[in-house]
């Protein structure tokens, strides 16, 4: 139940951003290959997507993929180009009042299921900070403009032609100044699955939009999301992520825009069940008009800034007197049986919690491998 969070700095893809491909491509190649990435579009039909959508990505993505070492298999992954399916929890929340902009966001998981990297880039020319997933698209960050985005799962394991968000979310950064130009990007740029995202700007400008998988942007009347969206659907496991009362009580809340991120680190929005995989990681509070975060880790503070970015280290044991998990020598979690992992029913985990059945995260890990 420990995770190490990372924070580096490199404006050009290069040899940090390789050590850290070495470091998680076996996991993730692991998962890749379960779940069917084989059998998605070709490298050359992953390219040509990217190229349509977004196509002021496509120089970073060649270069990142000459650094993981040219494979289809690489570029495939990277371009999360119709991707395999994947599911997580959030809660999100953006207010702007006369004196401050925050945006600010939980991110529920399983420590084992986590980069733990926040990285600084200028890939397009331009600063962007945020947290990493699938190597470079981003869970949530903020560019120098002052926009700032985060993502939440829709609720929905249904999927359809599209990007993986975290993508998605990279490329707004990397090409937008504002939350309407965030929107149009995001009414354009399709989904591979239901998402909800949450957007803030340095102007005061606030929103919150529900994505359908294969595309469809539906803007909310309130910046605020959960892990469910309007509509018939019913959300999937609702009882064990507590979506509706998250939700609910972010509805409610009235408070400054500069004192959002101390709701999110008490009940009903802290997740503390790191055994059924799903607890809060981290907590990111998003400064639009400083360019600045504050990520709250198991309780500490650590604070980082477009302008005066720090590399450093924080290691986060969620276990309270839990036996620390051990790591090996690149820092990765030993006695992890990635491909196991892979291959492992995540939704068959979490209905079984619901169901008051659960076991370990590493029980779950052991029949598959």
């Amino acid at each position: 139940m420990t995770l190490t969070f990372d924070a580096v700095s490199e404006p050009i893809p290069g040899p940090k951003w390789r050590a850290r491909w070495k470091r998680s491509w076996p996991a993730y190649e692991a998962w890749f290959v379960a779940r069917g990435g084989d059998n998605g579009p070709t490298a050359s039909e992953s390219r040509a997507a990217l190229k349509q959508h977004m196509p002021e990505l496509v120089p970073t993505y060649d270069r990142l993929a000459e650094l993981a070492g040219g494979t289809d298999r690489a570029k495939q992954f990277l371009s999360t180009w119709c991707p395999p399916t994947y599911l997580g929890g959030c809660s999100l929340a953006a207010v702007a009042d006369a004196e401050d902009v925050r945006l600010v966001r939980n991110y529920d998981l399983s420590p084992t299921l986590n980069e733990g990297l926040l990285l600084r880039t200028e890939w397009t020319g331009r600063a962007v900070m945020g947290m990493v997933e699938f190597l470079w698209g981003l869970s949530d960050g903020i560019n120098q403009a002052g926009l700032s985005i985060a993502l939440a799962y829709g609720g929905r394991s249904e999927s359809a032609e599209g990007f993986g968000i975290t993508t998605i979310l990279r490329y707004v950064l990397e090409t937008c100044d504002t939350v309407d130009q965030a929107l149009t990007v995001l009414h354009r740029v399709p989904s591979h699955m239901a998402y909800n995202v949450v957007l803030a700007d340095a102007c005061g400008a606030t929103a919150s939009v529900e994505l359908s998988p294969g595309g469809g942007a539906k803007v909310m009347d309130k910046a605020i999301a959960t892990n469910h969206q309007s509509g018939a659907t019913r959300a999937d496991r609702p009882d064990f992520t507590k979506t509706e009362e998250r939700h609910a009580h972010l509805s409610g809340l009235q408070t400054p825009a500069r004192d959002l991120a101390k709701s999110f680190l008490a009940a009903p929005l802290i997740q503390t069940r790191y055994g059924e995989g799903f607890g809060t990681l981290f907590t990111a509070d998003y400064d639009p008009k400083a360019r600045t975060l504050v990520l709250t880790i198991a309780g500490e503070r650590w604070e980082q800034s477009l302008d005066g970015f720090a590399e450093g280290q924080r290691t986060a044991n969620y276990a309270s007197g839990a036996l620390t998990a051990a790591t090996d020598a690149t820092g990765v979690r030993a006695g992890i049986d990635w491909a196991a992992a892979a291959r492992v029913d995540w939704s068959r985990v979490g209905r079984d919690y619901a169901e008051g059945r659960g076991r370990s995260v590493e029980d779950y890990i052991s029949e598959y491998a």
